[in-house]
Formats: C-alpha cells, sequence, structure tokens
C-alpha cells in the first residue's frame, strides 16, 4: 500500500534542505520499496505569497489526508510588515493546532565525529543522547487572550498560558512512554514556584507517574534545568515540559550537538501521524547559497521513517548513513573543524544518498 507524503518547502533555506531530504528518502524509497508517493504545496511565506494566507484550506485538506508531513522552515524578513494574523509562523501554529501534533519529539544526539564541534568540552557531551518532549498545541503560544493595546498612553501587550489537566497528561505520558523504552528516567520540567499553570503541570505528571511505576521521576524548575544542560547535560535522558520551554531548551541542547543544523524533530497526533521538520528556522540571511546544513531535515525523514511509517529499517539505514558521510570528513560550515572537507548543501545530500544506497 502506497503512503503519501506531503512536502511542504517553506521559506528561507527550507526548499534547499528539504529537496536533499526528499532526495534521501527517494533513495530509501527505492531501496526498501517503500512505496511512498510525494505530492508538494506551501506553507507560511511562500503560501502567503501564493494564497494570500499562510495556510491555505486546500494545503490543510491536503495535510489531513497525507501519511506524514515533510516541512522545512517558515519565515524571514519579506513578511515582517504584514497583518501579525497573517504573518508565516501563524501558518506552522495552525498545522499543528488543526492536526492534533500536540507531542513533539526534540532528539539531541551527539554524533562522535562532531565532539569537537560542540559547545562543550568534549568529555562533558561525549555519549550524549537527550530526547526532549515538547507539549505543541496548547501554553502560550495558543493561549488566549491575548493582546496588543494602550494603558495609560503606553503601548502594553499580554499574552496567556493555559493548560488543561488533559493537555497535561496526554504529553506526560508520551514522555513516560518514551522512558519506559530508553533508560527509565524522565525529568519534568516546570516553573512551578511562580507559574499557577505550572503547578498543575506538576501536580498532573505526579499523576501520570502512578501508572508507570519503573520510572524514576524528577522535576526541575526551567531556569535550573537550562544550567544544567550546560553544566552536566548526561544527567538527563527523557525531559516533558510545556510549548514554550521545550522551544528554548531544544534550541540550547542543540549546541550540545555541534549546531542546530542537527536537531531533527517530530510532531506527533495521537495516533503517530506526524509532521517531521529541523528544529532550526528559515535562516533568511544565507538562503539561496547552498551553504545550509541539510542533515536535520534529512534526520527528520529518518523519524518520519520510524514513527508515522513504521519502517524502523530504512530508519535506522539513514542514521547510519548520516554517520558514514560524517566519518569522511564531510562538513557544512556550520560544524566545519580542522581536517575536515567543507561542502554545500547539495553535496552533503548526495553524499548522504550516495551512503544509504550503498550500505
Amino acid at each position: 500500500m502506497s503512503k503519501n507524503i506531503l512536502i511542504l518547502p517553506g521559506d528561507g533555506i527550507g526548499p534547499e534542505i528539504v529537496a536533499e531530504a526528499v532526495k534521501v528518502l527517494e533513495t530509501a524509497n527505492q531501496r526498501f520499496g517503500l512505496g511512498v508517493q510525494l505530492s508538494h504545496d506551501d506553507l507560511g511565506g511562500a503560501a502567503y505569497d501564493r494564497y494570500g494566507v499562510p495556510l491555505a484550506d486546500e494545503t490543510l485538506e491536503r495535510a489531513r489526508a497525507a501519511d506524514a508531513i515533510l516541512l522545512g522552515a517558515v519565515g524571514g524578513p519579506k513578511w515582517d510588515s504584514i497583518d501579525p494574523a497573517l504573518r508565516p509562523e501563524r501558518g506552522l501554529l495552525k498545522i499543528r493546532s488543526q492536526l492534533g501534533l500536540f507531542a513533539n519529539l526534540r532528539p539531541a544526539i551527539l554524533y562522535p565525529q562532531l565532539a569537537a564541534a560542540s559547545s562543550l568540552k568534549p568529555e562533558v557531551v561525549a555519549g550524549l543522547d537527550i530526547l526532549i518532549v515538547r507539549e505543541l498545541t496548547g501554553g502560550i503560544y495558543f493561549g488566549q487572550p491575548r493582546e496588543r493595546t494602550e494603558r495609560d498612553g503606553q503601548r502594553m501587550a499580554y499574552d496567556t498560558l493555559p493548560y488543561s489537566e488533559g493537555e497535561i497528561s496526554r504529553i506526560a505520558r508520551v514522555g513516560f512512554d518514551m522512558a519506559m523504552v530508553r533508560n527509565k528516567k524522565l525529568c519534568s520540567v516546570d516553573k512551578a514556584n511562580v507559574l499557577a499553570s505550572s503547578q498543575l503541570w506538576r501536580e498532573v505528571v505526579e499523576e501520570v507517574a502512578r501508572d508507570y511505576p519503573e520510572v524514576e521521576l524528577s522535576h526541575m524548575y526551567v531556569d535550573n534545568a537550562a544550567m544544567q544542560l550546560v553544566r552536566a547535560p548526561k544527567q538527563f535522558d527523557v525531559m516533558v515540559t510545556d510549548n514554550m520551554f521545550g522551544d528554548i531548551l531544544s534550541d540550547e541542547a542543540s549546541m550540545l550537538t555541534g549546531s542546530i543544523g542537527m536537531l531533527p524533530s517530530a510532531s506527533l497526533d495521537a495516533n503517530n501521524k506526524g509532521m517531521y521538520e529541523p528544529c532550526h528556522g528559515s535562516a533568511p540571511d544565507i538562503a539561496g547559497q547552498g551553504i545550509a546544513n541539510p542533515l536535520a531535515t534529512i534526520l527528520s525523514v529518518s523519524m518520519m521513517l520510524r514513527y508515522s511509517l513504521n519502517q524502523p529499517a530504512a530508519a535506522d539505514a539513514i542514521e547510519q548513513a548520516v554517520s558514514r558521510v560524517l566519518d569522511q570528513g564531510l562538513r557544512t560550515a556550520d560544524i566545519m573543524a580542522e581536517g575536515c572537507r567543507k561542502v554545500g548543501t547539495a553535496e552533503m545530500g548526495d553524499a548522504v544518498a550516495a551512503a544509504l544506497k550503498n550500505l
């Protein structure tokens, strides 16, 4: 049975990195007989230019019908001056919400070949393998009311950070389930000493923990968690946290791996249908130059094969191909090191596809 993958290249470097991920996906399709069929559409600024909105209704329906979605990145200064309700990022938030993609998985894994590229000493990060489980469709990014206004002659703005018991419980279960197939350690990150929403978060996580007696649960305030990620990152295995904290902490964790260009992600619904994208943004400053690192997007394809298409052998093969290319000393600019050869976006994609074909 064929699987339909919707490709949404997005903005900035999105089309460049997605093209290389598609190249690798097509190689995997041929090698493993995956029966994958691709279709293409626009999201974000590209959709605004084409449809007048950052997510068209017809694109959303195509996304609903797809078995999985591969996304590049959205946004850029070109659209900074448009109506805030039509900014590219609103399309991204809408597709996540409308598809119920509440569970965002962000693995931070240090390939041994990139130990020298990490911001920290190699002995601090060697063997790093953290999974950040981020709640993706609630919290401050979606909370109402939100408004910009004036008060006493001054500009004023406010946002709202709401969470329901059900929203917290379902993401906590994802965190515990992931911990069960890893090292049975889960750290829940909140700000329960200040925020009412975090106090509820901690209460509900404790309640869910009763169903997972084998998992060692700990709690940590987000400011301490940020510090600990830099001080001793290998103390963590699985981290579960809310939308905003997860966004920030996963970007911090990316630098432990050498570059944010190495971090893939999966955004899943209750049935493991998902949207897959690199954790980095659209990088408009380097768009069109052919120098962006496509490995996070390629590794997102691996996550797609693992979680949505149930093709673990193909997923493993892509990860092995990435490792072989790094063994060959090929590096994009963001992970460049002495003694290695600098390559561009397309050459890195070609190398991974060739390594996959020859495994």
